[in-house]
């Protein structure tokens, strides 16, 4: 799984040195100098695990800029990065929510530690299965980090053949562990399953997810 950072500093070399150093521990980290451009890249690319975010910036103040980045995405996780450290600029970054604070100047590993520590809790309610990124509790799948737009049908029939992993389900035992109606035909359950086969990119001919068991059902494909 890539993990993608976005960085909000306008000290172009920092940029660079941050950037560098967060590829050597398998960080996809891209950087922005202005807040208006930061901003647009959130609203375009939902795949963001983590933001680092300077407070000093052209235009806008980043405790406002902070406030933006939760408008968009409310739960994604921030952290300061600032030479305005002290104790009062602190205590309003984690009134606001920030997760941790980093005082500039500061050693690029700490943050590398601090990075890792948040996405260990913040993915903890998460699970990895083949290239599917999957969250439970909200509801959300992913693949390659790329959101999937499930139903709420779909959600529940993707989630239990993930959860029944290289087994084969009935249409029966499918049907039983939604919130479909019990009447429901099983050329119903197809449709969904078809549906769901477009919108991760699986060929039913030559499946690498979903795979049809001939007068039986369905399994899910995984390592």
């Amino acid at each position: 799984m890539i993990k993608k950072v976005l960085l909000i500093e306008d000290d172009l070399q920092m940029q660079e040195f941050i950037i560098e150093y967060l590829k050597d521990y398998n960080f996809d980290c891209k950087a922005f100098a202005h807040p208006k451009d930061a901003l647009k890249e959130l609203k375009n690319q939902n795949d963001y695990l983590i933001i680092i975010l300077d407070l000093m910036l052209p235009d806008m103040d980043g405790f406002d800029l902070f406030k933006k980045l939760k408008q968009i995405k409310k739960n994604i996780p921030i952290i300061i990065s600032s030479a305005r450290g002290d104790i009062g600029n602190k205590i309003h970054g984690f009134e606001l929510g920030a997760d941790d604070y980093l005082a500039k100047p500061y050693e690029p590993r700490e943050l590398v530690l601090r990075i890792e520590h948040i996405l260990k809790k913040t993915l903890s309610s998460k699970i990895i299965i083949s290239d599917f990124l999957i969250d439970k509790e909200n509801h959300t799948v992913s693949l390659e980090n790329f959101p999937i737009d499930f139903t709420k049908i779909e959600f529940e029939i993707f989630i239990f053949l993930i959860d029944n992993l290289n087994k084969v389900s009935s249409r029966e035992q499918i049907l039983h562990a939604t919130s479909l109606d019990e009447n429901t035909k099983n050329r119903t359950i197809d449709m969904h399953i078809s549906n769901i086969r477009y919108k991760i990119g699986d060929d039913s001919k030559n499946p690498k997810y979903i795979k049809s068991v001939w007068g039986i059902g369905y399994k899910f494909l995984g390592k």
